[in-house]
């Protein structure tokens, strides 16, 4: 594989280069877990996982989409704390969060915000994130000090390649323009530069007004929607197969409560794995690690057991 990587005729074709360049990280992942299992280094559980392969979606960007649930208004901070959270983690990682679409309140509070994390792994790094998340707290606006309980839904997929088998027909997709949103005076665009598509036959809606250009917000628009409904065909396909059966990889109802963070006790839990984090506080500003690696190494778990009881 080394030698492949180095061929000229392998660097020039850009499909067969990026494979060759997965396959190699495969095998020298497992290479490196064998030696490292001969060496008393590695155990069996990382051995079995390293001979796994890879989902290649795992090393794309990720869009993701976090709406406001029961709550009012305290549902729209948290939902604000959530994106602040997760942008937080991206720039530990060195990578880029870019705003498609928003949808603030008075309170520094959203009532739907959708972004993209682009950086490598991050698709596989966020996509236990989709599903119901949960806030216990008092809020700031409550004057006897009473815990609320509020919610908000998180949604990850893929963002779709310039490889993936997409093509949408124009005749399939209604585009709206209309006047960027904002929090009013001056910074509010007078111009139809936002845009909506929808795609007609399964229903799915992108929009995309962070730019001031029509032309650029179409881009990001259409990137987005071709994300969506790459993901609702993968899921469709899963449905069929039945691959679905590890509810963590980004599968099962979205809508399904996955995690609870309780302010008063400084207190997380991942209702998925039995996991209690006393860390809230550092969770909350971006310190995510601990929490998305007990999630990876129980999906890891999960798929070993699977492969095995295939076998």
């Amino acid at each position: 594989m080394e030698a492949e990587l180095g061929d000229p005729s392998v660097l020039s074709d850009r499909a067969r280069y990026r494979k060759a360049l997965a396959d190699y990280a495969f095998l020298k992942k497992l290479d490196l877990a064998w030696v490292g299992y001969q060496l008393g280094e590695t155990d069996e559980r990382e051995l079995l996982g390293a001979m796994l392969p890879p989902d290649p979606l795992d090393a794309r960007n990720a869009v993701m989409e976090i709406r406001a649930g029961t709550g009012g208004e305290e549902a729209a901070l948290f939902a604000g704390d959530l994106f602040r959270m997760y942008s937080r983690y991206c720039e530990e990682r060195g990578w880029k969060v870019s705003v498609m679409n928003s949808s603030a309140t008075s309170l520094d509070g959203y009532k739907e915000i959708v972004f993209t994390a682009a950086g490598e792994g991050a698709y596989g790094t966020f996509r236990f994130e989709s599903g119901g998340h949960r806030v216990q707290r008092v809020p700031a606006t409550e004057a006897q000090g009473r815990i609320h309980t509020s919610a908000a839904t998180v949604v990850v997929f893929p963002e779709a390649d310039e490889e993936d088998d997409i093509e949408i027909p124009e005749s399939e997709i209604r585009i709206d323009l209309f006047c960027a949103g904002g929090a009013g005076g001056q910074h509010v665009n007078k111009t139809e530069s936002a845009v909506r598509m929808t795609h007609i036959p399964t229903g799915l809606v992108a929009v995309c007004q962070d730019e001031r250009s029509q032309i650029r917000n179409r881009e990001k628009c259409f990137a987005t929607l071709k994300a969506r409904i790459l993901d609702f065909r993968r899921r469709a396909e899963e449905a069929k197969i039945g691959a679905d059966r590890l509810s963590l990889r980004g599968s099962g109802d979205r809508s399904e409560r996955i995690r609870t963070y309780n302010f008063p006790q400084n207190r997380v839990t991942d209702h998925r794995i039995g996991l209690t984090l006393y860390s809230l506080d550092r969770i909350i500003d971006g310190a995510m690690a601990p929490l998305l690696d007990a999630l990876a190494a129980n999906d890891l778990d999960e798929r070993v057991r699977a492969a095995l009881e295939e076998r």
